[in-house]
């Protein structure tokens, strides 16, 4: 993929599960507590980096998600603080009550690995593709929910998860992301990260849709629109005040993410916004439809989730911002 090109971002070649597997095997190495439970994915997932250094704190479950959940529920009830891995799609679709019940109702000190979120795992198709993800991790109340862009927000992903008290759900992605931050990602649980300056239009967006983010506002520039790109890494809690501030700094606001629109991350932003201070908004996002099997690049193209679609977003914004309008 060009992603990241225009915004002259440093590609990386290593898919963001492998930098994940890696931030996890660093967990493990600092903290003798974290244990991983694998949904016979750990290839995948590449959880299974914890399998080759800590076999001992390494639990394949096998094919059999509710029970993988229970398992850690119970773990992290002994103290443990367990890794509960495997793909977003079916986690939340084959163990959702467990997820309910055993780690949101009990507030829980479990960590859930959503692997395979959105549609850029390509080929292997609309039925491993979690495209619901974050609209059903929302209708768990305690549970925070992070997104990283990027390695780097990745591996501190990773670990501001462990340090945080209580359940949370962390989405990974099987491409590879070009890297947004050069010196370390700072991560703050639900402080949205100023990636790029602006003061005609915000751009608010998360994972992969950070970097198309940055090239759109690399775009909008060469055009006399100067925009502001937010990271907002952390979905719950979301940070209300970059957001506010976002609207009344700039005047409008293009939410991009790689999901449903329907209950997602711009659904949630338009909440935050209509309460404190309405700007025209638009949204980059999945349709109410599933997708199909090809490669990322004709997934994204077709499903309007580029710079280029941001781009025309963010126009129409800015243009509606001038004439008074929504």
């Amino acid at each position: 993929m060009e992603l990241g090109k225009r915004a002259g971002l440093e590609p990386c070649q290593q898919p963001l599960r492998d930098i994940f597997g890696t931030a996890l095997r660093e967990v493990c190495a600092e903290n003798a507590r974290v244990v991983v439970l694998d949904g016979d994915l750990g290839n995948s997932t590449k959880a299974e980096t914890v399998r080759e250094a800590y076999p001992e704190r390494f639990f394949n479950l096998g094919i059999a998600e509710s029970n993988l959940v229970g398992v850690g529920a119970g773990l992290a009830a002994c103290g443990f603080i367990p890794f509960i891995t495997s793909f977003s799609s079916f986690l939340l679709c084959n163990a959702y009550d467990q997820i309910r019940l055993a780690i949101a109702m009990s507030n829980i000190n479990a960590k859930v690995l959503g692997s395979h979120g959105g549609i850029t795992l390509g080929k292997d198709g609309p039925t491993q593709m979690g495209i619901e993800d974050i609209a059903l991790v929302g209708g768990l109340p305690t549970f925070v929910m992070l997104v990283p862009s990027d390695p780097a927000s990745m591996t501190a992903a990773v670990k501001a998860a462990v340090a945080h008290e209580g359940p949370v759900w962390l989405r990974s992605s099987r491409v590879a992301l070009p890297h947004i931050y050069k010196n370390g990602c700072p991560f703050t649980i639900g402080k949205a990260n100023t990636v790029r300056e602006g003061g005609d239009v915000t751009l608010i967006a998360c994972g992969i849709m950070v970097a198309a983010a940055l090239d759109a506002a690399a775009e909008l520039a060469e055009k006399g629109i100067e925009a502001r790109v937010l990271d907002m890494h952390t979905l719950r809690p979301l940070d209300v005040e970059a957001i506010v501030a976002a609207a009344r700094d700039t005047g409008a606001i293009v939410t991009a993410e790689e999901h449903l629109l329907t209950g997602g991350m711009g659904s949630n932003i338009a909440r935050i916004v209509a309460s404190h201070h309405a700007v025209p908004m638009r949204f980059i996002g999945l349709a109410d439809t599933y997708t199909e099997s090809a490669e990322p690049d004709d997934l994204l193209r077709k499903y309007h989730l580029t710079a280029s679609d941001i781009v025309k977003q963010a126009k129409s914004a800015v243009a509606a911002k001038r004439r008074g309008g929504v």
